[in-house]
């Protein structure tokens, strides 16, 4: 246990005196940060889009379209080009003139380019058509608000021309029932924030979980690949067994995203308590209340330790990074199905494919994270964390042969000497 420890800790101060660790440390919010704000800046860094609006139905549905665009108290959708000197003959020689204008060959009278036109018209059926042309392929939802404005200016012609008072209708359609919403599973019946939290934080901390393994899965890839290579491993081996060696490297790695992690989850709890105590509070409840804390250490500490385990014994056997990346490649892929579906789980907890997907070992820790909130029944949790913990220790039966056979080994990574250590078998 004290060789594991130390070598725990060597593999921990080898990682935190890079640059790359402190590194790590102070960008995972500015990663974080640019994901969530690099949207809204596009978008407020993206310019007005420019629009001419023309109408051939005789109908006057310019006014609508424009108030739909623009409306009344609200910033501009989109700036409305105003009609030519000279009018359109007819939709053809409207496409035609305005070519130049969305090519970029001719700008506009204030200098500015054309982003978009509509071409309002009758069509064969005796409705309206709107053609709409853009610049650029994606108009950004314009189209949307353009065709959704037109139909209503007609639905409005034709309900005053039967008689109908528009505003009336509209009135009718606004109304709309004060929903509430009520659950068994909420304290006091009615759902409310703190109801929710749950299941914000089993996603989380399914996510949460994702985030290590992919980050603890290149480094443990690496460092074994290093001592390898430079025959650092086989003098541990010689002063060390090898399940030592291989808790020391998972521990110590563990211990190095975990730090990362605890020092920004340290700085974010700070900040909420800062600024919504009672958020806060409701928080720490939700991982106090019905042993919850201890369901989440169950399924991360399974989950870390089961994949861990396997990329240690991959990197056991492989030379270089480009073996590992063949050998991690399908992982990889495995690893985006629970990515996918715990979302799903969050609000559908109890769907047949979801709790099948749980009984899966690589798919368990993230899937069980995310049903938190639905309170799976204790047989479920008992059975399926066994499950998982089995597979854990199929592996480190397996992983300890492997993981002295591959590290001795020299060359490229060979399927039959693999499968001969884990059958504990001599390669022919």
């Amino acid at each position: 246990m004290i060789r594991l420890l130390r070598i725990a800790r060597r593999e921990y101060l080898a990682y935190v005196r890079t640059p790359g660790f402190w590194l790590s440390l102070l960008l995972l919010p500015v990663g974080l940060s640019t994901i969530i704000i690099a949207p809204m800046a596009v978008s407020r860094a993206t310019p007005t889009p420019r629009i001419a609006i023309i109408d051939f139905t005789g109908e006057h549905l310019t006014p609508q379209v424009v108030a739909a665009i623009n409306p009344h108290g609200a910033p501009p959708q989109a700036v409305i080009v105003p009609d030519p000197p000279r009018p359109f003959a007819n939709p053809d020689d409207a496409r035609a003139r305005l070519q130049p204008y969305l090519r970029g060959q001719r700008p506009l009278p204030d200098g500015a380019n054309l982003d978009a036109a509509a071409i309002i018209r009758p069509d064969n059926q005796g409705g309206v058509a709107v053609d709409f042309w853009s610049r650029n392929l994606q108009s950004g939802g314009l189209e949307q608000t353009v065709s959704a404005s037109v139909g209503e200016a007609i639905r409005n012609d034709r309900l005053r021309a039967l008689g109908v008072d528009p505003k009336a209708l509209s009135q009718v359609e606004s109304l709309t029932p004060n929903l509430s919403l009520y659950s068994p599973k909420a304290a006091t019946g009615k759902v409310g924030i703190k109801d929710t939290l749950p299941t914000l934080a089993g996603l989380a901390m399914g996510v949460l979980l994702l985030m290590v393994v992919l980050t603890g899965a290149g480094m443990l890839l690496n460092s074994v690949m290093e001592e390898k290579t430079s025959r650092i491993i086989e003098v541990l081996l010689s002063s060390a067994s090898v399940p030592e060696i291989m808790g020391g490297k998972i521990l110590g790695v563990a211990a190095v995203t975990g730090t990362i992690l605890a020092f920004w989850m340290t700085i974010g709890a700070v900040l909420i308590t800062v600024r919504s105590p009672q958020v806060a509070g409701d928080l720490v409840g939700v991982f106090l209340q019905h042993g919850h804390w201890a369901y989440f250490a169950l399924y991360f500490i399974g989950g870390y330790l089961m994949f861990a385990t396997l990329y240690v014994t991959i990197g056991a056997f492989c030379e270089t990074a480009r073996e590992a990346q063949t050998l991690l490649g399908p992982m990889m892929i495995v690893m985006t199905i629970p990515g996918v579906f715990m979302a799903q789980a969050v609000g559908h907890p109890d769907l047949p494919l979801l709790r099948t997907l749980t009984w899966i070992p690589l798919f368990t820790p993230f899937m069980m994270a995310a049903r938190v909130a639905s309170d799976p029944p204790l047989w479920e949790i008992a059975s399926t964390a066994a499950l998982m913990f089995a597979v854990t220790a199929f592996e480190l039966w397996i992983a300890v042969p492997a993981f002295k056979a591959g590290a001795l080994a020299t060359g490229r990574f060979d399927v039959r000497l693999f499968f001969a250590t884990v059958t504990r078998r001599r390669p022919a």
